[in-house]
């Protein structure tokens, strides 16, 4: 397969599944050890990716399933997290 058709998949750490990248949203840590949420999907370091879905955004926080991707343990400001992740999922105007 040529590089051009190449879509490169991640998979979701609340429900599992592979989405293609440009569909899943980025997390991230910063160098305190807390978890960033990353928009532009730009930060450095290893990231964890999440699908838009509600349910899935609260399984991966009531299973504190994002240390495994980033390899190191979190402090999560759930409030914070919260926030942006709902923020990303309202409409662009």
């Amino acid at each position: 397969m040529s590089k051009r058709g190449h879509i490169p998949l991640r998979t979701c750490v609340g429900c599992k599944r592979q989405f293609p990248k440009k569909e899943l949203l980025r997390f991230t840590r910063s160098p305190e050890g807390e978890l960033l949420f990353d928009e532009r999907q730009r930060l450095p370091g290893r990231g964890g990716y999440l699908c838009r879905n509600p349910a899935c955004f609260q399984e991966a926080l009531r299973r504190n399933a994002f240390s495994r991707p980033l390899r190191a343990p979190l402090r999560i400001d759930k409030e914070r997290i919260e926030r942006e992740f709902s923020a990303c999922l309202m409409p662009k105007k």
